[in-house]
């Protein structure tokens, strides 16, 4: 059968399309998002703590540059220069790369939350496939992407130069300025081209990130037949899963049935409710045992079996009532009911040596 085409695709991805998608890595999840996210963390963390970074980061300068000719020659003094200078490095640049980290990872959950697919790894032919290759590199998604780069490109050339032009005149005397008002003109600049930077892959981000949203959606499009198939293999699942459940019910009728001859009672209601009962009399220990219970038609059903194999049937409303809500079968009848059914149990007894003597 020919393959159907994209045209054919029509209607919206189903549930379980959806579910398979994301099971092999699948989603709908912007790059750029993530770039613009850990950029931004990064501008916000050299904005807030940019004073304790900077004289860490002199700190650090200071002490490699002066002190380290100082150090004794032994491997204890070495080793401890450099865990002081560790210190200090760490100092500068961990608040930064924590800010950052946090921003890439928030961007990436807030996309396709907590994830993790293992089928995204497996190789498959299609990645190493020449003619998938061939198709990967023309098509539009390809096109799409070369086209953001060549953007990014021109737009950090193009604020390189707006903000370099525009503070021209503060480069030019420079060299009448002391070190730190020359950092100070260098800082300004740096944090007008990163903010105005930033912003733009932002803007760029939220576009990107629907046009991720729109391919992903258009991808994961289904044909009218499609629909149809899943619709009937799941019905069918549906049909199997009920047609299993109704034979598990009725075999467990069937022993429930056959374990009525060796009751040694049934206790009606007297003809909707029927709760059998066996009781072993040799041990003091055991409680008596539901083996079968019903309403209705299974009621009557096993009615018929217990007089067809003499078992005794007492009528008792309230016991047979409260037997079946609050006993399984299979089970033991609870300690509250002992007594009565004691008293029952008593009844057969009498009925069966009263057999016994007029026989």
């Amino acid at each position: 059968m020919a393959e159907q085409s994209g045209s054919d695709k029509t209607e919206s991805a189903t549930p379980k399309r959806r579910e398979e998608a994301r099971e092999k890595g699948n989603v709908a999840r912007s790059g750029e998002l993530n770039s613009a996210a850990v950029l931004l963390m990064g501008i916000a963390a050299i904005y807030y703590t940019g004073g304790e970074i900077f004289t860490n980061i002199a700190q650090f300068m200071k002490h490699t540059y002066f002190q380290i000719g100082l150090v004794e020659g032994s491997n204890e003094g070495i080793l401890d220069q450099f865990i002081v200078m560790f210190k200090l490095l760490r100092s500068a640049v961990l608040p930064i790369l924590l800010l950052i980290m946090m921003g890439g990872v928030l961007a990436n959950v807030s996309q396709v939350g907590f994830m993790l697919s293992t089928k995204a790894l497996m190789p498959t032919f299609s990645k190493i496939s020449p003619a998938a290759g061939f198709k990967r590199i023309f098509s539009t998604r390809t096109l799409v992407e070369t086209f953001k780069g060549f953007f990014k490109i021109f737009i950090l050339a193009w604020f390189g130069y707006s903000v370099i032009n525009k503070h021209i005149d503060d480069f030019s005397h420079l060299s009448f300025l002391t070190v730190s008002e020359s950092l100070a003109v260098f800082g300004e600049v740096l944090f007008e081209l990163t903010i105005k930077i930033g912003l733009t892959i932002a803007i760029m981000a939220v576009a990107d990130f629907i046009y991720q949203k729109y391919e992903y959606e258009k991808s994961l499009k289904m044909s009218k037949q499609e629909v149809k198939d899943e619709a009937k293999q799941y019905e069918g699942s549906n049909e199997i899963k009920s047609r299993q459940r109704a034979m598990m019910r009725s075999s467990a009728r069937k022993r429930m049935m056959e374990a009525v001859p060796d009751a040694t009672v049934v206790v009606t209601n007297p003809t909707h409710i029927a709760i059998a009962l066996k009781y072993d009399g040799m041990s003091s220990e055991a409680a008596p045992i539901v083996v079968a219970k019903g309403k209705r038609k299974i009621a009557a059903r096993i009615i018929e079996i217990a007089k067809e194999h003499g078992v005794p049937v007492i009528q008792n409303k309230p016991l047979a009532w409260s037997l079946f809500d609050t006993t399984e079968i299979g089970g033991e009848i609870p300690v509250a009911f002992y007594q009565i059914v004691a008293e029952v149990l008593a009844q057969v007894y009498r009925m069966k040596q009263g057999k016994v003597a007029f026989a």
